[in-house]
Order: C-alpha cells, then structure tokens, then sequence
C-alpha cells in the first residue's frame, strides 16, 4: 500500500555523518532544509536575510569609496549569499568556506544547484573546503568584506568548537584577515546586544545591527562592524 505524506511532511533526502556530526538534506513541500546534528540551519523558503548579510556589507564598502571588493562567505548553507553576491558584477571575487563535504555535494551534484549552479560557473566564485577559523588563521589574503553564517547567531552554535569564532580572540583573527576598512557580517537568528559589545570590545568601528522582521518570533539580524583603516 503506497504511503501518503501530507505535504508538510519533511522527506530525508540525504544523512551523512562527518567530522563535525550529522549533517542532513529534508525537503519539505517545494524547499529543502539543511538540519545539523538535529539543530535547524535553514532553509530555501525566505533568503532575504541572507541576501541582507551580503548587501549590508557591500553598500557599506561602497560608501566609504571601495570599488570591485572581494568578499569571503562563511558557510555555503543553501546558497542563498553565494547567488545574490556573484549576482553583483561589482564583487572582484566571492570565495565561500565551507567544511561539510555533504553541503558541498548538494551543491553541485544535488538539489541545492537550483540555486547555486550558475554562480558556482562564475569564474570570480571559488569553495573552499574548510573549517572557516582554520582558513582565517592560516590564510595571507585579506578580504574587504566578511560575511559570516555558519551559526544560528553568536549565541547559538552549531556545534560548540564555533563558539571560539566569536571569543576576542576569534574576532582579532576575522580583524586580521579584514584588509584596513573593511567590514565583517555576521547573521544572527536573533539581535544580540552583547555580541555588539564584543565587537566594540575587540576594536571594531561602526557597530551596528540591520534586522529584518520574520513572521513570527524575533527579527532575524546581520551585524556589521569595520575594521579601522
């Protein structure tokens, strides 16, 4: 006898195991999920906040006179940063780190390409397998921008190792890796008040939090800070 799903009942499309836990793809009615060691990372059904993270920190360059930025991506997720910023011809280079070999898959060989498969094809885009600290610490470029969103927010991670991204001490590697003047995002599930602290604690200039209203709950936010020129 066949089964009947009601239509908002998630399908497992995909579950690996990996260094980091379990990762899984769902797709529920017409949007896929991406679900980490059973915490919800998100979705396919609103990328407003996403293209926000990306947008937020370019018209933050823009403004202060900085032409054909390059702009790292922390976390691929379901591409919604990726496709909105190779979208802009005025990024010189968008490279997006991420550590979950089975996110990358879903990207180009999976569902998710949807989304993605056409600024995976722009020459300016690049993925970087790796765990984003790692990359920060031993890398020698020096991006304009920082958009980060590999977390629910700096008050609720994935997984507990990524609380040090945004300890002072992670937060003076995202500085060093700014070239002067430039800006670091970070998406948050939630506005937080003391990581705008942290941020003006580690020596950030231009502290500030853009929110965007949901449905329902708290406003999803991007947090913004520059480097000092």
């Amino acid at each position: 006898m066949p089964v009947h799903l009601r239509p908002d009942e998630p399908v497992v499309l995909d579950r690996r195991e990996g260094p980091y836990g379990e990762v899984v793809l769902r797709r529920r009615g017409e949007h896929h999920e991406i679900i980490a060691n059973g915490c919800f990372l998100m979705d396919t059904s609103d990328g407003r906040s996403e293209r926000l993270l990306v947008d937020a920190a370019y018209d933050t360059l823009a403004a202060a006179g900085r032409e054909f930025p390059t702009v790292l991506i922390g976390g691929l997720g379901v591409g919604f940063s990726l496709a909105h910023a190779v979208a802009n011809p005025h990024w010189r280079r968008v490279a997006v780190v991420e550590r979950e070999q089975a996110i990358i898959d879903w990207h180009r060989e999976g569902p998710l390409a949807a989304i993605s498969g056409e600024a995976l094809a722009d020459p300016r885009s690049v993925i970087l397998h790796t765990d984003l600290l790692s990359h920060l610490k031993a890398t020698t470029d020096q991006y304009d921008a920082l958009c980060l969103d590999i977390d629910n927010g700096p008050d609720w991670t994935v997984t507990d190792d990524n609380e040090n991204l945004y300890s002072p001490a992670g937060l003076a590697v995202c500085q060093e890796a700014l070239a002067p003047g430039g800006v670091l995002a970070v998406w948050s599930a939630q506005p937080s008040s003391d990581f705008e602290d942290a941020l003006r604690n580690a020596g950030f200039n231009g502290v500030r939090t853009e929110e965007i209203r949901v449905a329902r709950g708290v406003p999803d936010a991007v947090h913004l800070a520059v480097r000092p020129a």
